[in-house]
């Protein structure tokens, strides 16, 4: 039996990522799969989004562990486009039991400037709580609703210098914060219904959003047209262990044990997986 053996899971950015890397994960220990993601691009983010053929590959790999999928393109900004996308999802397994809500982009350098700021409160904060509420009514006692955050949510930018220093970066910044201070609220609430809330803190991670052109140059100002091994070494900032970033299946494994009933009775929990990142930032303190 697997850890998450008959079970739902609906996961926002499904297509590549975090998100596919959670989507398989959890298909490998049991679960069934309803995924979903934008597949096209946003004008204001400088590094491109996915595509339908992600999604597709998704469920190729999903399917190859021998669970079901359900795929629909629906973009979290929209309400209405989740619901629909999850009712359709429902229709086919029957069940919800695990939301993972990790759709998300990051601003650095977007352009225009105030749509990034725009674009990216929209799709890491707005669409966090949309893919969170369309399935609250379909949540019962023992689910568990995992939210993605950041490490940099949990950074003093008024102490140390901040690679996201433009309103699209600070956008990234503040709206993985108020996820932490809404799923934090949710968690108080659902918990005498039986229901668990938690979020999860990654570091820099090994996807196309760390590995793309704003970043490098979030990180190396300095340079003009930074390469990645020109940025690399300086990604290492973020993190206490002396690596320059995390790989998607090391969330991917917090994502299982926060979905199973191996967690049964954690709720509330900012939970790091940041290489000591925090560490670097703030003394002890309970």
């Amino acid at each position: 039996m697997g850890r998450v053996q008959g079970k739902v899971a609906f996961v926002t950015g499904a297509a590549r990522g975090q998100g596919r890397s959670h989507a398989v994960r959890l298909a490998e220990e049991g679960a069934d799969i309803i995924a979903v993601d934008i597949c096209h691009d946003i004008e204001s983010i400088g590094y491109p989004l996915a595509a339908p053929e992600d999604l597709d590959e998704t469920a190729r790999l999903v399917e190859k562990t021998g669970q079901g999928v359900f795929t629909a393109q629906a973009d979290v900004r929209e309400a209405a486009q989740l619901g629909a996308a999850l009712d359709n999802g429902l229709a086919e397994f029957g069940r919800l039991d695990i939301v993972v809500a990790q759709a998300g982009v990051a601003g650095m350098q977007g352009q225009p400037q105030l749509q990034a700021w725009c674009d990216v409160w929209n799709t890491n904060l707005i669409g966090t709580i949309n893919a969170i509420q369309v399935s609250l009514p379909h949540l019962s006692v023992g689910a568990s609703i995992i939210a993605t955050a950041s490490t940099a949510a949990l950074m003093d930018v008024a102490k140390k210098d901040n690679p996201g220093a433009d309103p699209g970066g600070m956008a990234y910044l503040y709206s993985k914060r108020l996820i932490a201070e809404y799923v934090h609220v949710l968690a108080a609430e659902l918990a005498p219904r039986g229901i668990r809330a938690n979020v999860i803190h990654p570091t820099n991670t090994n996807t196309p959003m760390l590995q793309s052109e704003p970043m490098y140059r979030a990180f190396r100002p300095d340079l003009q047209q930074p390469t990645r091994a020109d940025a690399e070494p300086v990604f290492g900032v973020q993190q206490a262990m002396k690596i320059p970033y995390v790989e998607p299946e090391d969330i991917s494994n917090a994502v299982l044990w926060l979905a199973s009933d191996e967690s049964r009775y954690v709720t509330g929990m900012q939970l790091r997986v940041d290489a000591g990142g925090y560490l670097k930032w703030y003394d002890y303190h309970i």
